[in-house]
């Protein structure tokens, strides 16, 4: 992949949505300044449809024939399918969305275009505030099920990231491949595991690890960030390879806390259990309360 070409993936930010307790797979260009959405997520909102790309292939068969421009500048992009893996989507951003919606009959029509508008406008706010965007991150952690104490922890380790990933930055270190490098030297100095090990461990393909974490995991992971962040404002690496050595310092300082824990507990920190675990566990607690 070429510089340019990875300057221009890092400019997209995935993520997911909800509407109606209902997941949608969106990506934010910072470069264009859009939202776009899955359509195929759209479609299976709208229409309940059991086969949303079966639906959307009929439906865009039928728009091209009838020559709707619409449908032509729609494109492809990569996103987390139901099997875990990147596949390309068609996507389309809120305006060429409020066309599509027009030919696709369903009482969902309307509330769904407030919605669209609502998102894009958050997004515009979020950029001129950006603690918007994490109130809004703890109001969609809890749409999903995550305990209001997980939420605080990850919260604040959003925000001990950034703070290294901005000492990072003064360093002169590059986004993408630098800093999944120093992650990933992070992680294995703290959890004795790379980030890929992690996620296998805890049965993750795309998703997010962090979101996966349980509470001492987290706990872990910020002070090891944290501690690289004050090692590299304290002895100020000169480049790459001072950061590389600086960011195994600091995962050290949590490895010794890990270790120590398992000490006094007699028990492994790292756990196998993901969120669909978590939220599986309190589903099933609460059909048994129902029962008894």
């Amino acid at each position: 992949m070429s510089l340019d070409s990875k300057a221009k993936d890092e400019s997209k930010i995935t993520s997911l949505h909800l509407f109606e307790e209902q997941q949608l797979r969106t990506v934010w260009d910072s470069e264009q300044e859009k939202w776009y959405i899955s359509i195929v997520d759209v479609i299976a909102v709208l229409t309940e449809s059991r086969d949303a790309n079966a639906y959307w292939r009929k439906l865009k068969q039928r728009l091209k024939a009838e020559g709707n421009e619409t449908v032509t500048n729609c494109h492809g992009l990569k996103m987390v399918a139901t099997d875990g893996k990147m596949r390309f989507t068609d996507v389309a951003d809120t305006e060429q969305l409020f066309r599509l919606i027009q030919s696709i009959p369903s009482p969902k029509a309307e509330p769904f275009k407030l919605w669209l508008a609502q998102v894009a406008a958050e997004r515009l706010d979020e950029l001129q505030d950006p603690e918007l965007s994490i109130d809004r991150a703890l109001e969609q952690y809890l749409k999903l099920g995550y305990s209001e104490n997980w939420i605080n922890q990850r919260l604040k380790s959003i925000e001990i990231r950034k703070e290294l990933t901005d000492e990072w930055k003064k360093r002169g270190l590059k986004e993408g491949l630098q800093f999944a490098t120093l992650t990933d030297i992070i992680t294995k100095a703290w959890s004795d595991k790379t980030t890929k090990e992690y996620k296998v461990l805890k049965g993750l393909k795309k998703e997010n690890l962090r979101d996966n974490m349980t509470n001492t995991e987290l706990i872990l992971n910020m002070l090891a960030e944290a501690s690289t962040k004050d090692i590299s404002v304290a002895t100020n690496p000169k480049d790459f390879e001072e950061s590389k050595i600086v960011a195994k310092q600091g995962g050290n300082v949590a490895n010794v806390a890990r270790l120590e824990l398992e000490a006094k507990t007699g028990k492994k920190v790292l756990s196998e259990l993901n969120a669909k675990d978590v939220f599986r566990s309190i589903e099933e607690d609460k059909v048994s309360k129902k029962k008894s």
